[in-house]
């Protein structure tokens, strides 16, 4: 393999529109239908949705623009990319780590994320067959609670999902990649205006549209607009690697800095389309908005169980959570798969061994969902940590110390990559790009015809970036929170050692699905953060009162 070649052994994208159709599937995700609409309704409407465009064109689009001049740049895979480059700028080849961890980050995600998308999949048969048609709260809640309880269904729909992708990313650049992208995107986009005509004829449009755009500068709090930068960057699929391979494949005559606004500017429309198609719907039912699986899986089942043609356009709305999930997925093992072709593996056994893996580990995420559930790979309590933290350990540990966190195997996964991985990946990505990479090679790449506009960029990526993603990386790892912090004091109660650990039981059921971390998202970089089936009493309910805000959001 030659490092220095200017062309892909890969392929080349076969226009700039296919490579804009591409980024844009890889950033959208499930974080754009299950999460940005609820969490710009709850933070200021308009105001919080102009200082997350503001946080998209400082943090998003420039970092974005890094990665994908590496990518271009490099004409590898992630880390020969970073292995070139670094090689080229005469620094450590030890860059090539960044690739690598992009590469391990993106692998970890496909283990969970096909999970869920699972979920997704099963939902259009079940929406099709009307088994939501005059459904209350209890009945639809049971439904998914059913679902999160049967390990077999799930590595079932895991299964298939799974080989969903690995059958388009075997097949190559243009005839797997493209082709699909060729399908999936314009069927997405089909489907959300099918979906936003449905929403506009529910009679709640102007509710639903009030409560996203409606301005109240009052909610832009300091977690506000933490909340806001964090989505920023997630949502753009930046750190894993994804964005770097498609990069490598781009056309070199296509422009990069056009090109990464038009990409930006498609995936927060189709966040807010998405907002606008489905809290009409909900409000037309009179039910409250939510987040996260609560809101896909529970309360719009129930709303398109009321309402006149639910099951058609209910099942049109799963087919569409199942594109944006493919056509993302498809992105999160190509870094590795394209490594191992460069290698000199060929594609289908490099696709079939990755997907093959990451569907093994995913195993891991679909008994944390039920028999695995009181397992804790991780616990903290204001005064002690612990790892691999068995069911009756967690049990009596949680019952007796309120402050105790614990996160399965599932949570623990999101967390690593969405918290620490990601935001390491974005930081190191704008270092090396507007710190260690040959500025004559940064310029070639963008080409700006601007220079004024060149430099306000490269000013951007290398300080206001930088410190940008550290405070993202601060607040979703919990190192700092804005406000006033009181300590928590705590006893014995709260000490792994005041309990018998030898006992080590699997079978418990799983526990209540807690609230999700403002930062979290998935595919923010298009990456979910899932949860174990919600309590009874967080289902929404028709006509009852309002379930409050912090429970409701599961994303």
């Amino acid at each position: 393999m030659r490092l220095g070649s200017d062309s892909s052994i890969h392929g080349i994208w076969g226009s700039r529109l296919i490579f804009i159709l591409a980024a844009t599937g890889s950033a959208v995700g499930l974080g754009n239908i299950w999460k940005f609409p609820y969490i710009a309704g709850e933070n200021g409407g308009g105001a919080f949705v102009l200082f997350y465009l503001l946080c998209i064109a400082l943090i998003g689009i420039p970092v974005m623009m890094a990665e994908i001049l590496i990518g271009r740049r490099g004409r590898h895979s992630p880390i020969n990319s970073m292995v070139k480059l670094a090689k080229d700028a005469q620094v450590s080849r030890r860059w090539g780590y960044l690739g690598f961890v992009g590469a391990l980050a993106g692998f970890l995600i496909m283990s969970f994320y096909s999970v869920v998308a699972g979920w997704a999949l099963y939902y259009v048969f079940k929406m099709g067959s009307g088994a939501f048609v005059g459904a209350d709260a209890a009945a639809v809640g049971g439904i998914f609670d059913t679902l999160l309880a049967d390990p077999l269904m799930l590595l079932g729909w895991h299964s298939t999902f799974a080989v969903l992708v690995v059958a388009v990313v075997a097949r190559g650049v243009n005839a797997g990649l493209e082709k699909a992208i060729r399908v999936l995107m314009p069927m997405l986009f089909i489907l959300l205006v099918l979906l936003l005509g449905y929403a506009l004829s529910s009679g709640s449009f102007a509710e639903g549209a009030a409560f996203l755009f409606d301005f109240d500068a009052s909610k832009l709090t300091a977690d506000a607009a933490l909340i806001a930068l964090g989505h920023a960057f997630f949502t753009l699929s930046l750190g894993m690697g994804a964005i770097m391979a498609y990069g490598a494949y781009m056309p070199r005559k296509a422009s990069i800095g056009s090109t990464t606004v038009i990409i930006g500017v498609l995936d927060t429309v189709v966040a807010l389309v998405a907002g606008l198609a489905i809290f009409p719907i909900v409000f037309a039912n009179g039910l409250e908005p939510g987040a996260g699986p609560g809101l896909m899986f529970v309360t719009l089942p129930i709303a398109f169980g009321g309402m006149d043609g639910g099951v058609l356009f209910g099942t049109l709305f799963f087919l569409l959570v199942v594109f944006a999930a493919w056509s993302s997925a498809i992105s999160l093992i190509e870094p590795a798969v394209a490594w191992a072709v460069e290698k000199g593996v060929k594609r289908v056994t490099a696709t079939v061994v990755v997907g093959l893996g990451a569907w093994a580990l995913g195993i891991l995420s679909v008994l944390s969902l039920n028999d695995w559930g009181g397992f804790q790979v991780v616990v903290n309590t204001p005064n002690d940590w612990g790892l691999f933290v068995d069911t009756p350990t967690w049990q009596a540990l949680s019952a007796a110390c309120a402050e105790a966190n614990g996160k399965t195997w599932f949570d623990f996964f999101d967390y690593l990559t969405s918290s620490i991985m990601l935001p390491l990946g974005g930081l190191f990505i704008a270092i090396f790009v507007g710190w260690i990479m040959k500025e004559t090679h940064v310029r070639k790449e963008l080409a700006m015809g601007n220079f004024k506009l060149y430099m306000v960029w490269r000013a951007v990526v290398r300080i206001f970036s930088p410190l940008a993603i550290l405070l993202v990386f601060a607040y979703s790892t919990g190192l700092w929170t804005p406000g006033e912090v009181k300590a928590v004091e705590a006893g014995a109660e709260c000490e792994l050692a005041t309990y018998d650990t030898a006992v080590v039981d699997t079978s418990a059921p799983a526990p209540v699905a807690d609230d999700l971390p403002p930062e979290a998202s998935a595919d923010d970089s298009g990456v979910p953060v899932i949860e174990s089936a919600p309590a009874q009493e967080d289902v929404p309910v028709i006509d009852e009162a309002p379930t409050d805000a912090a429970e409701a959001a599961n994303g």
